[in-house]
């Protein structure tokens, strides 16, 4: 089920684009025969540097939060330990596929990332390759990474947010109803996103060519002593 949007947050300033877990379903079980050659390449090293920005993993738990057809998974350091979730059946089975060819073992489940099925800091690292734009509501997609994260472990992000150039901005929000249709939004503000979910980020970077892209880390808090 779609996650809704909460009373008195309007969609209107985080996205003009509305879209619902039925309709990504279909577009990206469309998508997932050609989805390593489509975004592959082009967006892989956005993905080689979000697992970097880790440093060292090895006995760690990762949380990965839209793995896809598993293009990060080869990109883990050994010994991690790695879960990944999907909404798409279709792109988490190419996924199973990849990480048997690849002599992998990642724990892979179908579930929404609105609604992720695993206790209370139940991970060191959680992050979201390219899936903010692509959820309903990203806002409670990012308080559940938060949630499952251990304190004192990090969120990272990894996504196409909205343009802080106004001509850029409008031109995002413009196109983005007809994005949805090839599976995103092209128009997520990065900075209502994080206000509304009570998220800080420590620092961001731009990624791949062109540097339209957005690599965001944060630390979830400690609890008080």
């Amino acid at each position: 089920m779609a996650a809704s949007v909460s009373a008195g947050e309007g969609p209107s300033d985080l996205s003009v684009a509305v879209v619902e877990n039925a309709l990504m379903e279909r577009v990206y079980a469309k998508l997932s025969a050609v989805y390593d050659v489509a975004f592959g390449p082009v967006l892989q090293a956005g993905r080689e540097r979000a697992v970097a920005a880790m440093g060292q993993t090895a006995g760690c738990r990762v949380l990965e939060v839209g793995v896809g057809t598993g293009l990060n998974l080869s990109l883990y350091q050994p010994g991690t330990e790695v879960t990944g979730i999907d909404f798409s059946q279709e792109m988490l089975d190419r996924a199973g596929e990849r990480a048997a060819r690849e002599g992998l073992v990642p724990r892979l489940f179908q579930m929404d990332a609105a609604d992720l099925r695993f206790p209370d800091a139940s991970f060191d690292i959680v992050y979201a390759p390219y899936v903010i734009s692509v959820v309903p509501d990203p806002v409670v997609v990012l308080r559940e990474m938060q949630r499952v994260c251990r304190p004192g472990g990090r969120l990272l992000m990894l996504n196409h947010f909205r343009s802080t150039h106004p001509v850029l901005s409008r031109l995002e929000q413009w196109i983005s109803p007809f994005t949805v249709h090839i599976g995103f939004k092209a128009d997520v503000d990065m900075a209502t996103l994080f206000a509304r979910a009570g998220v800080e980020p420590d620092w961001v970077e731009k990624v791949n060519r062109p540097k339209i892209w957005t690599l965001a880390h944060c630390t979830r808090p400690r609890r008080p002593e």
